[in-house]
């Protein structure tokens, strides 16, 4: 498979005050065009800082990243923005939907900026809520609000997905349903899709586990069948 993204040394340090907290200390990874990946761990051992770097979010404070061959460690903030816009897509914990609103309404917040956008009614039936797009976030249900947000991100096209604990927020019976909506989107469109999640079951959903700690990664393993959501036990 093509490598999407090159992690080479990755480290990052936050500095308050006299205080370091060295929150990588080395990374060294890939991801390939298409996979599903599952970074597992603890709180605090570095999944969501290498998330953020790897989304422009975030810069490196050493080391090297690369999205299909462009060094992005050496980006411009205007450069980060860009590549934000027009290649990825970001799943939160927390939704962010606009209350005021409706559901095709959100989507097409993504759509009206990006620039080979799906119908924000096409990336609503992806996830299943075809028949809702004139609810407003009030109208809906948790996890139908986070697949929203899902068909959101789904609506710009995006080659890459970052998903920062999804279903943390879920009862394990929504968080299934977004689980597959996720696997769908990564399933059909071949986007290259990252996972972040303390839930060791989720793992199974993968082509590729990474597992972290302390600011590294431990080891990371290939599981020879991905499972089915509804295959998962909490």
């Amino acid at each position: 498979m093509e490598t999407v993204f090159e992690i080479t040394g990755l480290t990052k340090i936050y500095r308050t005050g006299d205080v370091e907290v060295r929150a990588l200390r080395g990374i060294d990874a890939e991801l390939r065009a298409g996979e599903l990946a599952v970074l597992l761990g603890p709180s605090g051992s570095g999944k969501s800082t290498l998330l953020n770097i790897l989304g422009g979010l975030d810069v490196a404070t050493a080391g090297r990243v690369t999205f299909k061959g462009r060094d992005l460690t050496g980006f411009s903030e205007r450069q980060l923005t860009t590549f934000r816009r027009d290649h990825v897509g970001f799943v939160f914990q927390f939704y962010n939907l606009i209350p005021s609103l409706t559901a095709r309404e959100n989507v097409a917040l993504v759509t009206e900026i990006s620039p080979n956008p799906m119908d924000p009614g096409e990336a609503l039936e992806i996830v299943g809520l075809g028949d809702r797009v004139d609810h407003f976030p009030a109208q809906l249900s948790g996890g139908e609000q986070q697949r929203v947000a899902i068909a959101r991100a789904v609506a710009k096209r995006p080659e890459v997905m970052l998903c920062d604990e999804p279903t943390g927020a879920l009862d394990s019976q929504t968080g299934i349903l977004v689980l597959q909506a996720l696997a769908q989107t990564n399933r059909e469109l071949g986007t290259t899709t990252a996972i972040i999640t303390h839930n060791v079951a989720i793992g199974g959903l993968a082509d590729r586990v990474f597992h972290f700690a302390d600011g590294q990664i431990s080891r990371h393993e290939a599981n020879a069948k991905r499972l089915d959501p509804r295959e998962i036990h909490w």
